[in-house]
């Protein structure tokens, strides 16, 4: 019975050690604070930090209260940040502190990277920025994002706050924020705030947030980042969009259900048909989807919508441009439901449970919501597509 326990705690701490993060490695080069305390504290505090980083970000008591939804958006680029499966270690990369410049008397700018050795070969993986503010106990961090553009322009549209360089285009904003309120009412999730700054490149967001360099972005140009804490989003747009030129209104439907509910949790097909049909897709609107559809997929009488409930076909321009059958038949079930329930049924068929083979919860809470079976699915499904083309 000893020997069997003694195996178990053997056991859970090779696992504590196989699991636990690296610990912080300084060069003998960087410049830390004079006073030793503070030196030791600061290293300290900061080892927690890139621990907690690896869980869940409410759960991280290292981050400046006062930035925190802008701290999200930087940690979450450290989730997992020390793996790597080429090398098939999941502690390949380890943290470097690589220098700390004092910013005022309590304030200082840590820059870190990790990296991994394989035969004498180092690999760089990211170079961060973070801030480091000394508060009663212990240091607090936070991304360099306020600070990286105190100087911008900022302008307050009802609920959301936009901030840009030189020149906002106010007639998109004015447009955004609208259709975030109509998303927002239809949702049952009103007073919703949001925070939008405006950039060109993936580049210049990711130097914004305080990311100097990360592997796993190379040769990409463009992208948007977001980040959640309880009633308020912040958006970081990569996307050629300093002066917010271009906005998606089927990527905002996706950004406000994301404040009411994770996407992951939702039926990505139903997800996807509420986008095509309140925002259409790449610029096209939900009539232009519609039409090409009718050409290219309905214009077949013997069209099985079974079968392209099972089998993803894309019949758009191109694969990165895509245009999903089942999405355009899901947007059609959703126009239906919310003509003739309201958008509480459409939201229970949104909650049916992630994507699965064979659908069967999909056709059950269809067939609850408004009588659309599995048996009867090809044949409903003709008589929406019809009466959506008169």
């Amino acid at each position: 019975m000893r020997s069997q326990f003694l195996v178990l705690i053997t056991c859970l701490l090779i696992s504590l050690i196989t699991n636990a993060q690296s610990e912080l490695i300084v060069s003998r080069y960087v410049q830390l604070p004079k006073d030793s305390v503070v030196s030791k504290q600061l290293i300290s505090d900061l080892n927690n930090f890139l621990i907690s980083t690896q869980e869940p970000n409410s759960n991280n008591l290292y981050i400046l209260p006062k930035e925190k939804i802008e701290t999200f958006i930087l940690i979450d680029e450290f989730k997992g940040i020390e793996n790597s499966r080429g090398f098939k270690d999941k502690h390949f990369y380890k943290p470097y502190l690589t220098n700390v410049l004092k910013m005022d008397s309590s304030k200082y700018l840590i820059q870190l990277s990790h990296i991994g050795v394989s035969d004498s070969i180092p690999y760089l993986r990211t170079e961060f920025k973070l801030i480091a503010q000394k508060s009663t106990d212990k240091f607090l961090f936070s991304s360099p994002l306020i600070e990286n553009t105190k100087k911008w322009k900022t302008k307050s549209i009802k609920n959301c706050i936009f901030y840009y360089r030189d020149t906002l285009n106010l007639l998109n904003a004015r447009d955004y924020v609208n259709m975030s309120k109509d998303f927002d009412k239809k949702l049952n999730a009103e007073n919703k705030t949001t925070k939008i700054y405006c950039t060109n490149s993936r580049m210049e967001l990711l130097q914004l947030i305080g990311v100097d360099y990360k592997l796993d972005y190379n040769g990409r140009t463009s992208g948007v980042f977001s980040a959640l804490n309880k009633n308020e989003q912040l958006i970081v747009l990569g996307n050629n969009n300093g002066m917010f030129n271009n906005f998606d209104p089927h990527d905002l439907w996706h950004d406000r259900l994301s404040l009411v509910i994770s996407r992951r949790k939702v039926n990505n097909p139903v997800d996807e048909g509420c986008a095509y049909l309140y925002g259409g897709s790449w610029g096209m609107s939900w009539n232009t989807i519609f039409k090409r559809f009718m050409e290219k997929i309905a214009n077949n009488k013997d069209a099985d919508w079974t079968y392209y409930k099972e089998n993803k076909t894309n019949f758009g321009e191109s694969q990165s441009e895509h245009l999903m059958v089942d999405y355009v038949i899901n947007a059609l079930i959703i126009k239906k439901i919310e003509t003739e329930i309201g958008f509480s049924g459409v939201w229970q068929l949104l909650n049916c449970g992630k994507y699965e083979k064979g659908n069967e919860n999909y056709y059950n809470t269809l067939h609850q919501i408004i009588g659309i079976s599995k048996k009867n699915y090809n044949k409903e499904v003709w008589k929406l597509v019809k009466k959506e083309n008169k």
